[in-house]
């Protein structure tokens, strides 16, 4: 059986803010509980059903904030007690200290489901009128003269949009888990409530692996393009396998030939934006015109995935794609044109669609923004996912890997990955792949036969059964039938 310590802080008994033992009431008698569905959660761990049981102890706030749910969980939403914060701050209240216990449930002072929404979808982010109107105006301004700019012209206007990022309090820099840290203290609260030290869940990846590791590259121009063949033939050096994300229209022409090598190659083949011209979320009525031909370009291309130009999304729009998933919205996006991030590295549903998060930083960022040449920076994110068994992810683009500074910098990249493949049980899979995993996973479900617990559904040839356990107040992940490790 093998052993995955989760870092939830340790339960003390005696610190009232951990305290989950007490039954709600108040001085006028019992409080009336409602019960909240834990659909996202549910969704995580795929554990037995009627286990995950949470209600609501009180009336939400008609408006939405920030507030600490523990040390390492910073989370916004509308909460029924307590006060919350326009700003993501240190002087947070934490109300952890105010779950409770009743009947085998977890009393809330919020809806579990919104705030782990709130946070993927990037809700927290301010809708601020005229402050996005200009910000709006200015991109579209920022496009319309780039083409009569130089290189080092636009990086000196990146880099003085990226001037403050490191003054960003939240998400949390260089990875965000606050989900992944949320759903862990609700888990951990659900097994006291229940008086259990472990429930069974489906296991986050194929046959136990410890996480899952994915390469993609952007085309951005046509040297991109023509450099394409070159950067297989790295890959294949050191056995990794990519996905290309490939403009359909505007940037340059695709050829069959292209399109052919890619998958004859065992590379898959996406869909990246429209024209690639920043001004794809811009308007409703353009967005769906865009989007209808975007659906016919990935049929034509045989493509079940999408990302948008410089990573812009409004996820609410999403439902007008016909993709499998959608690789467009980050961790963490301080040094992004658009800020915010999902604050996970896990896949998740948008809808029907599964949302495969960015969670490492690009390589036009390192290079030119940071002014970065070592991947440093890249070994710290994937130990950090690895941590939370999670979903390391790279863009780098054929664009700016053709020159040999930053060719040498990939290789040694690739040369790291080589080497933690041959060291952990790490998945390396396509885009495609994990999708088609994560959607087989998510009707996979627990019973019990005999006293045993086993999975059930389509395609469980290949899922681990595994247990989350309570230990001296810590969660700790365990796979069955796996030896465990050293």
């Amino acid at each position: 059986m093998s052993t995955y310590p989760v870092p939830v802080r340790k339960v003390d008994p005696d610190d009232s803010q951990f305290s989950v033992v007490s039954e709600l009431s108040s001085s006028k008698g019992t409080v009336e509980l409602r019960d909240v569905p834990s659909r996202a959660l549910q969704e995580r761990y795929r554990c037995p059903e009627g286990f995950l049981r949470f209600s609501l102890g009180g009336d939400l706030a008609e408006n939405a904030g920030y507030f600490r749910f523990g040390p390492d969980v910073t989370a916004f939403g509308r909460s029924c007690s307590g006060r919350t914060e326009a700003q993501a701050n240190s002087s947070l209240e934490d109300v952890l200290g105010k779950a409770t216990v009743r009947d085998g449930a977890v009393v809330l002072p919020f809806a579990p489901d919104e705030i782990i929404e709130n946070l993927r979808l990037e809700r927290y982010i301010p809708n601020d009128g005229a402050g996005s109107q200009l910000q709006a105006f200015l991109r579209r301004l920022y496009y319309w003269v780039r083409p009569l700019t130089s290189l080092s012209t636009r990086r000196l206007v990146q880099k003085f949009h990226a001037r403050n990022w490191g003054k960003e309090a939240f998400p949390n820099w260089p990875v965000d888990t606050t989900v992944e840290n949320f759903c862990e203290r609700l888990l951990l609260l659900a097994l006291e409530a229940k008086g259990i030290d472990r429930v069974p869940f489906v296991w986050f990846w194929p046959k136990g692996a410890q996480a899952c590791l994915t390469m993609t590259h952007d085309v951005e121009t046509a040297a991109g393009r023509d450099f394409c063949s070159s950067l297989m033939d790295v890959d294949e050096v050191f056995g990794i396998r990519s996905s290309f994300q490939i403009v359909p229209q505007g940037r340059y022409s695709v050829s069959p030939e292209l399109l052919t090598e890619i998958r004859r190659r065992g590379f898959e083949v996406g869909i990246q934006d429209f024209n690639h011209d920043g001004r794809l979320y811009d308007d409703r009525e353009e967005f769906l015109r865009r989007a209808q031909k975007i659906n016919q370009y990935a049929e034509e291309y045989g493509a079940k995935g999408f990302r948008s130009a410089v990573l812009y999304r409004r996820p609410d729009w999403y439902g007008a794609f016909n993709f499998c998933y959608d690789t467009s919205i980050p961790s963490v996006a301080h040094l992004d044109p658009q800020r915010g991030g999902c604050c996970s590295v896990m896949p998740y549903f948008i809808g029907g669609l599964i949302e495969l998060p960015v969670t490492t930083v690009q390589d036009y960022t390192l290079f030119h923004l940071l002014g970065d040449y070592s991947i440093d920076l890249w070994k710290t994110q994937t130990e950090l996912i690895l941590r939370k068994n999670g979903l390391v992810s790279f863009i780098v683009h054929p664009d700016y890997v053709d020159e040999p500074r930053a060719r040498q910098t990939y290789e040694s990249l690739l040369r790291y990955l080589q080497e933690l493949r041959a060291r952990t049980s790490v998945w390396f899979a396509l885009p495609g792949q994990i999708e088609t995993w994560w959607r087989a996973r998510s009707r996979m479900r627990v019973v019990n036969h005999g006293g045993r617990w086993r999975i059930e559904g389509e395609a469980t040839q290949n899922a681990a059964l595994a247990y989350a356990r309570l230990v001296d107040g810590r969660l700790v992940y365990e796979i069955e039938g796996l030896e465990s490790e050293a």
